[in-house]
């Protein structure tokens, strides 16, 4: 049987379509059964909460491969989730960790993704780690100033990275879970295009056919806010603008071919995600 963590997020929802459309047998963790209402209901669902490690025997009960994905800061849910796992007899782990633990030095996002990710080395079960860049989903958190008007704020300016659709980052985890051959492996995943927001703001504007305007961000306050426009706890934020201000200064950009070589066939490009979300961002836009 295989495990889902995460099921309800950008990747676990695209990754429980892709397992479902396979006929793959599987089961999601759930903390909210109503989140996971639209999902396929072929999937075998257990309300578990990884806060809580008494609720996990179940959700681990019969389980012999994870997909781990715990979100946020720390390091609890990812402990609670391993000793599940051991203890349940999982014999394969696909952990998805961040391109950021290859940083040199190594930022506050990447040293938590670390943290994790020694957790499952030291579990002694067998682990795949996937280390995607950033989302092209993060363009979401875009839609409350283009509702205010019509602008995004750039965090990054120059700098440059490749976005990877969660889809693709989904179909990776798909092969590593059902295929041989993944185990001890690290893959990182990213876009096929290295791309400033500036880009992207264009690729928007050219496929909703709206004029979009894009503004530096002029403090952390705003460079925070550009990412998550509720706020973020004050850890989150200081690693958040840590982040920014080291992708500013990265004008090529990370970029790898682990998605094509693993997928045999390119990462979707930003303006085909574009397109097929137009209608979320036109609504946002007024158009």
């Amino acid at each position: 049987m295989l495990l889902l963590t995460g099921a309800t997020g950008n990747v676990g929802r695209e990754l429980v379509r892709q397992l479902d459309a396979q006929g793959t047998e599987f089961r999601i963790l759930v903390r909210d059964p109503a989140r996971a209402a639209d999902l396929p209901q072929r999937a075998e669902r257990v309300v578990a909460d990884l806060d809580e490690p008494t609720t996990l025997t179940s959700a681990f009960h019969g389980a012999d491969r994870l997909f781990l994905l715990t979100p946020g800061i720390g390091t609890a849910h990812t402990a609670h989730a391993v000793a599940a796992a051991q203890a349940a007899g999982v014999r394969h782990i696909v952990h998805l960790s961040s391109f950021n633990v290859l940083g040199d030095p190594m930022p506050a996002m990447g040293r938590w993704h670390h943290e994790r990710e020694n957790l499952v080395r030291a579990s002694g079960i067998p682990a795949t780690f996937l280390r995607p860049g950033g989302f092209m989903t993060n363009a979401l958190d875009w839609l409350p100033t283009l509702r205010e008007a019509r602008y995004v704020l750039d965090p990054i300016g120059p700098g440059r990275y490749a976005p990877i659709d969660p889809a693709d980052i989904a179909a990776v985890a798909a092969i590593a879970l059902t295929e041989d051959g993944h185990q001890g492996k690290e893959y990182v995943l990213t876009g096929a295009e290295t791309l400033t927001v500036t880009d992207q703001v264009r690729i928007l504007a050219e496929t909703t056919g709206t004029a979009i305007e894009i503004r530096d961000v002029a403090t952390a306050d705003e460079a925070v806010r550009s990412r998550f426009p509720h706020g973020a706890p004050p850890a989150l934020a200081e690693a958040l603008v840590e982040g920014f201000t080291l992708m500013r200064a990265d004008t090529a950009g990370l970029r790898t071919d682990t998605v094509e070589q693993l997928l045999a066939r390119k990462p979707r490009t930003f303006a085909a995600w574009c397109a097929a979300h137009t209608d979320v961002f036109r609504r946002a836009l007024g158009a």
